[in-house]
């Protein structure tokens, strides 16, 4: 399999009346799915596009978005991904900076681009789905825009494994995002060693409710469903609500994904509606760190462990607790088959003994190709040697599991001594009267930083600050409590909920 695309073709061609999507109401056969991806790649090249050319996708989970993913990728073009949270900075930047000439998006997407107009002088043509009209750009909608379509068809042409399929812009923590390109060969390679590590079968329904916008919902939910012949039931959003009740009720899902603050939720749900609830073949967490607590909390309720593994933008997934053996609380398991992790020293580089923690970098087939019109940044996350520098903190147990302590750019030196805010907030997270915590280093003229914990209380308790500073210092060596303590209503969190500690420090400055 060189593409994904390709891979979702041969399961039409073995399996055409087998259901592959539901969404509200509607099934989409293997068949049906593909024949609509055909349509839209050959009206996207009766338009004009040539191989290469990016098309930006600035939609919300629904079939258009499927079709147009796969559609783009087979008409030779490059999908550019676009949280439908962004607003005017950051479409101003992502739709220049990437040269998009077409956008599938909705009304109100098309509005908010028409807005910019004047600023994207390369992006000529808006597809709508489900209607409407934009005056500033030529605009389609999205079943006109198929019919466009001669009706003899080119023969198919599948992209090659080398061929460049994804710019997908990386959140970061400072400066403008980059885009990071993720070659066909990619997303083939990572997917087909985690579909075999996870067992993923024409057999399995997935429950889906991530952001397609995201590599999580993407690369890891779209892709494993359309390469092994599976079916996923794709919901525009994850509502704890409704998704507890169809995981209770519709016996034919098997697997659903989330990251930590949905399996919050859905306990929340298990224990306000007092029921057991049903076993699947497999729960997966991810995106965001999950727990100790939450981890066994939910085993307790559910019968089962989730399964936490440990992926980025730039390299899709690229360690996973087994799926058969033992799924540790806390970590982020090995390396997937054919990929490899190490840890490093953050300054120096070189490899570091188990136990000790330092940078993890990563190397392997999974890995991206680099950023998007930035040489430099690009030549600065590798090794010479081809490893990757993910940026992340963490440490390799004797017996090969990873555990994820932090960001390198969040690592905190107060007095000389580092201090890792995972650790810092898995103490306050265990506190019963805490609902959330972060962690930060903030300046301090004695210490260089000083460590700062920013509070959510739980629902309806009381805490002080110095009862939290006090109960840190029980735990934890007296360097690494929280020298301050401020209290919030939420932390501001991303579209995957993982919490924007970049935000959250500007905000924390500009009021101290």
């Amino acid at each position: 399999m060189q593409s994904i695309v390709e891979g979702f073709a041969g399961q039409a061609e073995r399996q055409p009346e087998k259901t592959v999507l539901l969404f509200e109401g509607k099934e989409f056969t293997y068949n049906q799915l593909y024949r609509q991806v055909v349509r839209f790649s050959e009206a996207l090249k009766r338009w004009g596009l040539k191989r290469g050319e990016r098309v930006a996708i600035f939609l919300e989970n629904c079939p258009e978005f499927v079709i147009a993913y796969l559609g783009t990728h087979l008409a030779g073009g490059v999908v550019v991904l676009v949280n439908t949270q962004y607003r005017q900075v950051e479409l101003r930047h992502i739709l220049t900076d990437a040269e998009v000439r077409l956008c599938v998006t909705d009304l109100t997407g098309g509005e908010e681009l028409a807005r910019l107009k004047a600023e994207l002088p390369q992006l000529e043509a808006l597809v709508l789905v489900g209607g409407g009209d934009i005056d500033a750009f030529q605009s389609f909608e999205f079943e006109a825009f198929l019919d466009t379509a001669p009706a003899s068809q080119s023969p198919v042409a599948f992209p090659s494994g080398e061929d460049l399929a994804i710019i997908a812009y990386t959140s970061g923590t400072t400066g403008r995002s980059k885009g990071a390109m993720l070659l066909h060969s990619n997303l083939a390679s990572n997917i087909e060693t985690l579909t075999s590590s996870w067992r993923w079968t024409e057999n399995d329904r997935l429950l889906l409710t991530l952001p397609l916008f995201h590599a999580h919902g993407l690369m890891v939910g779209l892709h494993g469903t359309l390469t092994t012949g599976a079916s996923a039931e794709l919901r525009r959003r994850f509502e704890a609500g409704p998704v507890f009740e169809t995981l209770q009720q519709d016996s034919r899902i098997t697997m659903f994904f989330g990251v930590p603050t949905m399996y919050g939720r859905l306990l929340a749900e298990a224990k306000q509606r007092n029921v057991t609830p049903r076993r699947l073949r497999l729960f997966v967490s991810g995106s965001a760190p999950l727990s100790e607590q939450l981890f066994y909390e939910f085993e307790e309720v559910f019968g089962q462990r989730i399964l936490e593994r440990y992926g980025m933008t730039e390299t899709i997934m690229n360690t996973t607790n087994p799926y058969e053996g033992e799924r540790r609380a806390g970590t982020v398991g090995k390396p997937f088959p054919g990929q490899e992790a190490r840890v490093v020293h953050v300054k120096t580089g070189e490899p570091l003994p188990d136990g000790e923690s330092g940078e993890i970098e990563v190397r392997g087939p999974h890995v991206f190709k680099g950023y998007w019109k930035r040489p430099e940044a690009t030549a600065e996350a590798f090794t010479p040697d081809g490893w990757f520098k993910t940026g992340d903190l963490g440490w390799r147990s004797p017996d090969g599991y990873f555990t994820i302590n932090g960001r390198a750019r969040e690592l905190i030196i107060s007095g000389g001594y580092n201090v890792y805010p995972r650790e810092v907030e898995e103490v306050l997270e265990q506190h019963p009267n805490v609902a959330e915590a972060a962690v930060l280093g903030l300046p301090d003229p004695d210490l260089g930083e000083q460590v700062v914990a920013v509070v959510v209380v739980a629902p309806g308790a009381k805490i002080s600050g110095e009862e939290l500073v006090a109960y840190c210092r029980e735990q934890l060596a007296s360097y690494k409590k929280p020298r301050r303590i401020i209290f919030a209503d939420a932390l501001p969190r991303n579209a995957l909920s993982k919490v924007q500690k970049h935000l959250l420090k500007e905000q924390v400055e500009a009021n101290i």
